[in-house]
């Protein structure tokens, strides 16, 4: 009789129950994970090492800490810098030192979301690193050159995770039903449609596959369709909460508002995002992204915009400081627009990717020493301040023999209406001198 009122464990999400319990079960990261790439090689030569795994939500960046625990038999100890002060961090290091004593084993801090630290409490680490008491493993979804110290980043390699391919989200549900961890008839549209939804993370496809089973078992079906799935998400992610699955989507609809010059729809997407709880430095970095790659040299002045609009909210908080992010967020909207310096970017990169080593021009070579004079750095070199309007017609500035690339394609909006005009006239005068400048 007692049994029929004994309580029954929950049972966990099924983004729990599938969580990797090997190497190779881990989905995606074969960049990291495949033969002789690096995070295989540390887990084959089984020395811990400090390290920061930058990524987005659900790409395994918890798993893998785990994962390295285990496999090196080592403590692990996790703690979220959402919830957890010095005090938090001291109890880890005080329980790593009593483990040591007692066991001789190692520990594994793992610290999620380790950007939300200050710089006090990331150099609270350090000692303990340096010592060799922790391994630490941070983790976090923002670019540690800006939000880590450097300290700490110094001592830590960092390890980029890539958003998870739709054949390998789509494998992670083939292998929950092949576990029979639920039971569904998915239609290859459906399965599209919840890989579509899921966006490259793992844990919100697997919440999104157990929210379609639970709608599913309710109306007594096993077969979905494409139309089950989108009725079914459509009501479960019609309204962001904090850290819920609609925040990226909410950050794309922003995103494309300002893109597009909708300053209503920019300002309605920004204050529902602040509204359900979103960080609204979280939200000034994205708007400065903005201003460079969509607005760029169009209106120089937007990235500044948003960069006081960032430091007003750091001195003045919540909620005086959110009318800064909106004042940013309109100017941003109804900017002239020009994607051309972040193409610019793109191209340049690809180039120095795929073209060789070229050395640099001697005449632009500094000699500062006697032997490089000797040598000829510098010598044909002309001044440009000493050329009538500071400018030396039919110089060259790139490696001799490289075609002038056409990197920089300035658009006909805003200041760089004047920019391309400038350019041209430059390129007139480059081309009667008879030159070739490397500048367009």
């Amino acid at each position: 009789m007692s049994d029929l009122f004994a309580k029954r464990a929950p049972e966990a999400p099924l983004a729990e129950r599938m969580r990797p319990r090997t190497l190779d079960e881990v989905a995606g990261q074969q960049h990291l994970l495949g033969p002789g790439k690096p995070l295989r090689l540390a887990f084959e030569a089984g020395k811990p090492h400090s390290m920061i795994l930058w990524g987005p939500p659900g790409v395994g960046k918890t798993t893998l800490a785990r994962l390295m625990a285990q496999s090196f038999d080592a403590e692990f100890i996790a703690i979220s810098a959402v919830l957890a002060g010095v005090k938090e961090i001291r109890e880890a290091v005080a329980r790593a030192e009593v483990v040591l004593q007692q066991s001789g084993r190692r520990t594994i801090l793992f610290v999620d979301e380790v950007h939300r630290f200050n710089k006090s409490q990331q150099d609270a680490f350090l000692p303990f690193v340096e010592q060799g008491l922790i391994t630490f493993i941070g983790a976090t979804t923002e670019n540690p050159s800006f939000e880590v110290n450097s300290a700490l980043l110094s001592r830590a390699a960092v390890y980029v995770l890539q958003p998870l391919t739709a054949d390998d989200l789509a494998g992670l549900v083939q292998r929950a039903i092949g576990k029979s961890l639920f039971s569904l008839d998915l239609s290859p549209e459906a399965l599209a449609s919840l890989v579509a939804y899921a966006d490259g993370d793992a844990r919100r496809l697997l919440n999104l596959v157990e929210q379609v089973a639970t709608a599913a078992a309710q109306g007594r079906r096993n077969a979905v369709d494409e139309a089950f799935v989108k009725e079914t998400l459509t009501q479960s992610l019609r309204r962001f909460d904090k850290g819920g699955d609609a925040f990226y989507d909410q950050i794309s609809a922003l995103h494309k508002s300002v893109r597009g010059s909708a300053p209503d729809a920019a300002l309605y997407w920004m204050t529902r995002m602040l509204d359900g709880g979103a960080d609204p430095l979280y939200v000034g970095r994205r708007l400065i992204r903005m201003a460079v790659e969509d607005i760029g040299l169009a209106d120089p002045r937007a990235l500044r915009v948003t960069l006081d609009a960032c430091e007003t909210y750091e001195r003045l908080g919540s909620p005086e400081g959110e009318l800064a992010l909106a004042q940013a967020v309109l100017y941003l909207a109804v900017a002239p627009k020009s994607n051309a310096a972040y193409m610019a970017w793109n191209r340049a990169k690809d180039l120095v990717r795929n073209d060789a080593s070229r050395p640099v021009p001697e005449h632009l070579r500094n000699a500062p020493t006697k032997l490089m004079k000797e040598l000829g750095y510098g010598r044909e070199y002309r001044y440009a301040h000493d050329d009538p309007g500071a400018y030396a017609a039919g110089e060259n500035y790139l490696p001799d023999g490289m075609k002038p690339p056409g990197l920089y394609e300035p658009t006909d909006r805003g200041l760089e209406a004047k920019i391309a005009d400038k350019l041209e006239y430059l390129r007139k005068l480059d081309r009667e001198h008879g030159g070739d400048s490397g500048k367009s």
